[in-house]
């Protein structure tokens, strides 16, 4: 009880001290006089000094005078001058400059914005994709079951083309190693294969696409005809190529290297002319037929499509005729390569074919003096323009074609 008594006593009176603290007037005052120098002095009045614990006889000062004590003097003023120096440098530097990142600030703003807008897009975008997603694999499945026949018939298609294609390429690049068993099954797999695709559709009478008559298909049905004009143009391939098959089959005596390679061109040339004029009955009646509007306005609209029609193929025949005017001349031409070797020349030379790695056969020496079989070098030329030994340029350009190749491109208008 003593001890509680006399904690009671003591926080009394230290309350009552900061009372009387709190009522005197600030013992630390600022002389303003001194303010403008290099720092600030604190007047403290004497009475209120000796109220201060731990004041005591010592520590009072022997007047009645205020006692001025200086603050922030020298390195502080200083300090302070320079930061405010710097601060006002540095708020004027970019007053100076504000004007100029302005126009470049408006225009990233600009650019986020939009770029922003379009990321928020593509976003919506994938999360509809995301949730339509099981809707359009239930549509794919059954378009698939729908048509299934139609698209079996064009993966054999594509894939028959690509087979017999390589495999002619290949016995082409063979020449007199080539294999005619081969051959003859090239060419037998080719129309068995278009004789299956018309007894499958003879319904349709495609085959009278091939003669530019009329299937019987509904020319108003747009997926119809497509699959008419795809299914007759792989024909008119597979048409084509067993041509070229009847050309390698021809022996090597009655027929040269560099002569089966004219044959090729021309083939190739005349095919896809025939490839772009079949099509052309198929969408002309497409285009003129408008039986689900007025008669009048119908027969207008569909006439102007159609000439607009004929007028593009007629552009592109333009073209393809200008292509076959030079492969007639090529074909028609006794263009060989080089000049026939010396048997000294073959001599030095080695009496080795670089390319085939054999005895000469026809050699031909080119304005490089380098000697070659001529057909090794009329084969190299197919797809190169210089010489294989010191790229010397030896011809302007490549004749295409001359390698038995067949064009992938499906002409479907």
């Amino acid at each position: 009880m003593k001890f509680r008594a006399q904690y009671d006593r003591g926080a009394y009176s230290e309350s009552r001290r900061a009372f009387k603290l709190r009522d005197s007037p600030d013992p630390m005052q600022t002389d303003p006089s001194t303010q403008g120098g290099n720092g600030l002095s604190l007047t403290l009045q004497p009475e209120l000094l000796a109220r201060m614990p731990g004041a005591g006889s010592a520590s009072r000062p022997e007047t009645d005078e205020d006692v001025r004590v200086p603050i922030g003097s020298g390195r502080g003023a200083t300090s302070r001058r320079l930061r405010t120096a710097s601060h006002s440098h540095s708020h004027s530097h970019g007053h100076t400059h504000s004007h100029e990142p302005e126009s470049e600030s408006s225009e990233s703003d600009l650019e986020s914005g939009e770029s922003g807008s379009s990321l928020s897009e593509l976003r919506y975008l994938l999360r509809w994709l995301k949730k339509s997603l099981p809707f359009i694999v239930i549509l794919c499945a059954k378009l698939v079951i729908q048509h299934a026949l139609g698209l079996a018939v064009a993966i054999g298609l594509f894939t028959t083309f690509m087979y017999v294609n390589k495999s002619i390429q290949t016995q082409v690049f063979l020449h007199d190693r080539r294999t005619k068993l081969h051959c003859a099954w090239i060419l037998l797999f080719l129309t068995s294969s278009s004789l299956l695709v018309f007894y499958t559709f003879h319904t349709q009478s495609l085959y009278r696409c091939l003669i530019f008559a009329n299937a019987t298909i509904d020319s108003q049905n747009f997926w119809e005809v497509l699959w008419s004009v795809g299914v007759t143009n792989f024909i008119l391939k597979f048409f084509f190529m067993g041509l070229k098959c009847l050309v390698l089959l021809i022996p090597s005596p009655l027929m040269t290297y560099r002569r089966r390679g004219q044959w090729y061109m021309l083939i190739e040339e005349l095919g896809q002319l025939y490839q772009v004029i079949a099509p052309v009955p198929l969408w002309f009646r497409y285009l003129v037929s408008y039986d689900e509007m007025d008669t009048s306005v119908g027969l207008t609209l569909g006439i102007l499509l159609a000439l607009l029609y004929l007028i593009m193929k007629l552009l592109a025949l333009y073209g393809l005729s200008g292509s076959l005017q030079k492969q007639l001349r090529t074909f028609f031409s006794s263009e060989v390569n080089g000049a026939p070797a010396s048997p000294a020349q073959v001599r030095e030379a080695g009496d080795i074919c670089p390319i085939c790695q054999a005895d000469f056969k026809q050699p031909r020496v080119l304005v490089c003096q380098h000697i070659f079989c001529e057909e090794c070098i009329a084969q190299w030329l197919n797809q190169e323009r210089t010489c294989p030994l010191c790229r010397t340029v030896i011809t302007d350009k490549v004749q295409k074609w001359k390698d038995g190749a067949t064009s992938a491109y499906l002409q479907i208008y």
